[in-house]
């Protein structure tokens, strides 16, 4: 059946009480409910997920305060059409006094200069502005025009609620054309692949219901929806986006808290969506460095191993050595001491300047370099008891003995941490009187070793 009108369109709700969803906005008392019901419409940012209800809210906002609802697409339009907008809300405040309410779908495509546009006119009165995005608004909307509309976050639909919209369009194929049969279980189907986006889940069974076949009547069946399905991912994700980086947190963090499945459940999501898997081989061994560093010195491996594994067979493969390395690193002994060390001693560097090497760690190829001292006094490791050089300073004048690393108790660090003790040791009994300072980012204590 061709209506020549989307049917996700024809659906439309024309009222809050119709809207799937959103309980948490337009429920009883709510403020939003409360100031659409009393058209005490206000300027506002539609943030959530496509298929939400955004251009709809806006719709029956403007209709319940009796405004003009002029609505604007931010893909498509320009600093002209903006103008002309701005100029439908003189005529009409000109003509009758009347009030408009100016949508502007997908905002965060605007620019800096595009959404200033608006500033003057919602501060005059002069409009009402409704944006809705699918960005998150600290990141893609400028901080004036934030600062005078309220956000309202959007949630994803849930199945139950994406069935009572496929049911909502069930009766009208029903009343459109000779009755149609729905087999158990298919709109839990197309509402399952929808993700919580009404609006594809009506186009889903739009398409489903058009290759449906029988003799005298409709008979839309779970083949035929998976028909409709088959052409590939149908979950969320961007590959630039907020979602993006909330899905790489996760997976990175999951990672961090040990816990190998909750990381296997996002690196998958994240293929699933369609995240380039060299991108996530490198932050494998961004993880392996920061979380797990000394603690697990074979955690990189493993990770630079798997980089390597779907750089040269790419998927499936790959994306099994992705797996392995992220379990791997998930079950690893932790330790966050070299990042923080290295933290440590990047802010030292910057803080302290371009200190002097001392002379004694200076090469001396030449015969100047020789007379200028260059190399003297030098301690060469191997030759010292047990090749260590106890009580020797390597740091310029100023900063003797800076202590950045501290191992953590863990993994192979809790070895790596005796042997510097022991080292130390030495140097106390060499009679050395350098201090010893420990990093601010550290959370181990470290006492003074003069």
């Amino acid at each position: 059946m061709n209506t020549g009108r989307p049917l996700a369109d024809a659906l439309r709700p024309s009222h809050l009480d119709e809207i799937a969803g959103q309980a948490h906005l337009l429920g009883p008392g709510k403020p939003l409910r409360t100031a659409i019901d009393n058209g005490a419409v206000h300027s506002m940012l539609l943030w959530g997920p496509p298929g939400t209800g955004k251009t709809t809210l806006a719709r029956i906002a403007a209709a319940a305060s009796n405004a003009q609802f002029l609505s604007v697409s931010a893909v498509l339009a320009g600093v002209k059409d903006i103008r002309q907008a701005i100029a439908q809300a003189e005529h009409q405040r000109a003509v009758d006094g009347g009030h408009t309410v100016l949508f502007v779908d997908e905002v965060h495509r605007f620019n800096k200069s595009q959404q200033d546009a608006f500033l003057p006119h919602v501060e005059s009165g002069l409009l009402t502005f409704i944006g809705a995005t699918t960005e998150n608004p600290s990141f893609e909307v400028n901080s004036a025009l934030l600062s005078r509309a309220r956000v309202y976050v959007l949630r994803a639909l849930t199945q139950q609620d994406v069935v009572q919209v496929l049911e909502r369009a069930v009766g009208f194929f029903s009343e459109e054309a000779a009755g149609l049969e729905l087999e158990v279980g298919v709109l839990e189907l197309l509402a399952d692949a929808a993700d919580g986006d009404a609006r594809r889940a009506l186009n889903f069974l739009e398409i489903a219901v058009a290759l449906a076949t029988g003799d005298d009547r409709s008979v839309l069946s779970c083949a035929a929806a998976q028909e409709v399905l088959s052409g590939g991912s149908t979950r969320r994700f961007d590959k630039g986006g907020e979602h993006f980086y909330d899905q790489i947190s996760a997976l990175h963090k999951s990672i961090r808290g040990s816990a190998p499945d909750a990381a296997l459940y996002w690196l998958c999501r994240m293929l699933d969506g369609g995240c380039d898997p060299l991108y996530i081989a490198r932050r494998l061994v961004r993880v392996a460095s920061e979380d797990i560093g000394n603690a697990d010195p074979r955690a990189l491996r493993i990770s630079l191993d798997a980089w390597e594994v779907q750089a040269r067979l790419g998927s499936p493969e790959g994306e099994l050595a992705l797996g392995q390395a992220a379990v791997y690193l998930a079950c690893a002994a932790k330790s966050n001491a070299v990042y923080a060390a290295f933290g440590a001693a990047s802010e030292e560097v910057k803080s302290s300047g371009s200190l002097p090497v001392p002379l004694h760690l200076r090469n001396a190829p030449t015969r100047l370099m020789k007379a200028l001292d260059y190399g003297q006094a030098y301690r060469y490791a191997h030759d010292e008891p047990e090749a260590y050089a106890a009580g020797e300073n390597y740091f310029p004048e100023g900063l003797e003995q800076r202590r950045y690393y501290a191992p953590a108790p863990r993994g192979l660090e809790i070895r790596i941490g005796e042997k510097l003790e022991r080292l130390r040791a030495l140097d106390r009994a060499s009679g050395s009187r350098s201090t010893s300072l420990t990093s601010p980012s550290s959370r181990r204590s470290n006492e003074d070793d003069a």
